[in-house]
């Protein structure tokens, strides 16, 4: 199969890929023999009716119940933990549907343990009966290599959008231009149930609030990712997962959920399951009906030309949104054998945008007169049908989950955007004829993927995985913008055009995770061959095709019961998306418009980090990254004369990025949990753009704070608050922002009904402030949505809750990380 797809490339020039595996064994060998007094202790897990599979199986300190780590039972209901021989532990069992069971206290002895099987039996709970909840998952989790936000189960998200949901995250911004930044850093993967969405920007963010977060299961924000990522994302990952039910029988859910800001926000959907012992069958689906608004005050201050004096703008903006989308995903799981289990999933997300904007514009003269006065009218409908395809594939070798094992996938995504544009200009100062500019745009992307994982168990608790990728995008774009001649429409050629933009990345890599006396490591080496494309009209713009390595190591330390070191260090790049490099314009109004930039070029990080963690809960990260050749939006006049300003990215020289980050999870009471996290850091931004020399830099905090609060009767609420300090991000400086939402939940009807209000951004402090300075012009900007927003939800489940599986669709590289992060 990756043969007949690598022979579709015709276009692309053959790159050599190759000797990856003897620059890991070059990076690893020194740590090769350093497991020593080592044992292993294991197990078998069963319930009333036989072998448990994929449960949870945590190992805790026998002294005070503190989570070691945690692993799944296999298919048979076996597991095991490698540790340090002499300490006392305990394990407990835990399973949805069943009550959690213990171990006896043991000693574990340099010969190892096998323990007495540990038998579940079914919860009480399971029978439907109101009962004194006494704790929920948190919010947010800090694991080894991520941040997990676990968004199910928040009363802040009923309601709400994935975009939203992001952006209360630890760590997470998303500025006015709809750029995602993790941590201070712009440039993230975006995966969603692993697959890789190639969108960047206002595409992506648009993407991101069609998607309701009743759709949401948990989003992982993982700073430093493996080898098995890839490379893509100097920031690192953003791994959405959607909701999959894991309980056996016919099982469902309904949900609606009302908010209203200045105009309201609807959405509703369902979700079915059908579980047997060798067969899932599921479907979801949800609908949205959003209506919002935009408000924009500009002043631009734009300096003297030769062929134009010097000028300043004060515009007013106002743009109303109403957003109806449809999101879906069906699949099913079929266990072949013992040993294989096969799974294919259709997912479709497809929203029509309706934008109707009014802008007021006054230009003034060099000495503050008057000069011109117009008004635009601009209605815009954008239609984003987008569906993607997956079929894969795990086939294990033997009958434990420590075996070799193999999965495939294969993946094909096409996303469509059909924009139909009616700006009308009325010119007031000085009088003129009105002016129409119709547009008609066109967008067809596709991402089609095929990718092999092999994981094999070595001795002394190591194992290698290795594996290959090939990615191919295309993107299709057609723009024809018509105006009005002397009662004639005719098509404008200055600003109509075609342009296609290929890339294909064939990308391989190999790791190596092990674990010696208190230390584990990974080291990974990644290699990518990239070949892209871009041309305008038939005529080749630009082609490039190069081939980088990514070498990537973690090393964790247990220093002591309270004091553990971790570090890792990556290399990582950001190719410029298709929109990034699109030179055909979208217009927002009748003063400016967006365009990309075909010179754009991938920016390449080296990115080191160190981690303290005390008392397996606190840590402290140190972290610095240089980016060369960073790319940044930037707003310039635009070079058709005129007063127009065009939106763009650029490449400047380089950023340098330092960050401390401290994150606190507090039990403060055994109903009230905090979690506080603080990312302070230091961007300094080098470079030079229409003569405007860029040494600027800026330390800069983002807050975030998040109660949980659970409560007898069913009750439970979460309160969150973030603050983000002011920001450098190239040329733009960020004024401060910040939010505060509360949100309250009640379990009705034995359990099967929730109950959900909140009430997002109270103090209504989100809005965006922000200047841009250059030598030859001057914006800035105030930028308000309608995200004061009180929201009433409800959700009703369904079906058989008493017998519970926690199959997995696909167990691979990503999967075993996870697991091994508790190590």
């Amino acid at each position: 199969m990756l043969h007949l797809y690598l022979s579709q490339n015709r276009f692309f020039r053959s790159r050599c890929c190759c000797h990856l595996a003897a620059g890991v064994v070059m990076l690893v060998l020194p740590l090769a023999g350093a497991a020593q007094n080592r044992a292993t202790v294991s197990g078998i897990v069963l319930n009333g009716t036989g072998k448990v599979e994929f449960a949870t199986i945590t190992l805790h300190r026998a002294a005070d119940s503190t989570v070691v780590k945690t692993e799944f039972s296999d298919l048979l209901g076996a597991f095991q933990f490698t540790l340090p021989a002499g300490g006392r532990y305990l394990v407990s069992a835990a399973q949805v549907g069943f009550e959690r069971s213990w171990s006896s206290t043991f000693e574990l002895l340099a010969t190892g343990l096998t323990l007495p099987v540990i038998v579940l039996k079914t919860s009480q709970a399971t029978a439907l009966q109101e009962v004194t909840v006494t704790a929920r998952k948190p919010l947010f989790e800090r694991l080894a290599d991520r941040t997990v936000v676990n968004v199910a189960d928040s009363p802040l998200s009923a309601g709400s959008t994935t975009l939203a949901v992001l952006g209360r995250s630890p760590g997470v911004t998303v500025d006015a231009g709809d750029n995602l930044g993790l941590r201070g850093r712009q440039g993230l993967l975006v995966v969603i149930d692993g697959k890789r969405v190639p969108l960047t920007g206002t595409e992506l963010a648009d993407y991101l609030r069609a998607l309701p977060a009743e759709q949401l299961q948990s989003i992982e924000l993982i700073t430093n990712p493996p080898a098995q990522y890839d490379a893509q994302g100097g920031a690192g990952v953003i791994a959405i997962n959607l909701k999959k039910d894991q309980r056996l029988g016919t099982n469902g859910s309904a949900n609606a959920s009302y908010g209203r800001g200045e105009y309201g926000k609807f959405t509703g959907g369902f979700a079915l399951n059908h579980r047997r012992k060798n067969v899932n069958l599921y479907g979801n689906y949800a609908y949205t009906d959003r209506r919002g608004f935009l408000r924009l005050d500009f002043t631009r201050q734009f300096a003297a030309t030769p062929a134009l004096t010097a000028a300043s703008g004060l515009l007013n903006t106002e743009q109303l949104t109403w957003l109806r989308s449809h999101s879906g995903k069906v699949g099913g799981d079929f266990t072949l054998s013992k040993r294989t289990l096969l799974g294919v999933s259709a997912t479709i997300l497809t929203s029509q945008t309706a934008y109707n904007t009014t802008n007021q514009t006054q230009v003034l003269g060099a000495q503050g007169e008057p000069t011109d006065r117009y008004r635009s009218v601009a209605a815009q409908d954008v239609n984003r049908p987008n569906g993607s395809l997956n079929v894969n594939l795990r086939h294990a070798f033997a009958d434990s989950a420590t075996a070799a094992s193999l999965t495939a996938d294969a993946d094909y995504a096409r996303y469509r955007t059909a924009r139909l544009l009616a700006l009308n200009t009325y010119y007031e100062t000085p009088a003129q004829a009105n002016a129409l500019l119709s547009g008609d745009q066109t967008s067809n992307l596709s991402i089609a993927a095929a990718k092999v994982d092999f994981s094999q168990p070595l001795p002394r608790r190591a194992r290698l995985e290795a594996g290959a990728k090939i990615t191919q995008v295309t993107s299709d774009n057609n723009v024809a913008f018509t105006s009005i001649e002397n009662g004639i429409t005719v098509l404008d050629p200055a600003i109509s055009n075609q342009f296609e933009y290929r890339e294909n990345v064939n990308a391989a890599y190999v790791s190596l995770r092990g674990a010696a006396s208190k230390t584990t490591f990974q080291v990974g080496l990644r290699g990518e061959q990239t070949n892209t494309r871009a041309d305008l009209l038939g005529e080749s713009l630009r082609e490039r095709h190069y081939f980088q390595l990514f070498p990537s190591a973690t090393l964790q330390r247990t220093l002591s019961e309270r004091h553990a070191l971790g570090l890792s260090v990556a290399r990582r790049i950001d190719r410029p998306s298709y929109v990034q490099v699109n030179p055909l314009r979208n217009y927002f109004d009748a003063t400016s418009y967006r365009a990309g930039n075909p010179d754009l070029v991938a920016q390449t990080s080296y990115n080191i980090e160190l981690t303290h963690t005390y008392r397996q809960k606190f840590t402290t990260a140190l972290a610095y990254a240089q980016t060369n050749l960073p790319i940044v939006n930037v707003v310039q006049p635009s070079l058709d004369g005129g007063r127009l300003v065009v939106n763009r990215d650029v490449n400047l020289s380089t950023l340098h990025y330092y960050s401390l980050t401290l994150t606190a999870p507090l039990d403060l009471a055994k109903w009230w949990t905090l979690y506080a996290n603080g990312v302070f850091f230091y961007n300094r931004y080098v470079g030079e753009l229409s003569g405007t020399a860029l040494n600027r830099s800026q330390v800069t905090c983002i807050l975030t704070a998040t109660s949980s609060f659970t409560m007898p009767h069913g009750w439970a609420a979460d309160l969150n608050g973030f603050y983000e300090s002011q920001e450098q991000y190239g040329f733009q400086t960020i004024r401060p922002r910040g939010q505060v939402g509360v949100g309250i939940q009640k379990s009705v009807w034995g359990k099967q009904g929730t109950l959900r209000l909140n009430v997002a951004d109270i103090f209504y402090n989100t809005p965006n402030r922000a200047v841009s300075t250059y030598d030859n012009f001057t914006e800035s900007f105030y930028r308000r949505e309608d995200l004061r927003v009180v929201t009433a939800a409800f959700t009703y489940r369904f079906g058989n809750s008493k017998v519970a599986a926690a199959r997995k669709r696909t167990i691979g590289a990503d999967d075993e990380l996870r697991r091994a992060g508790g190590q």
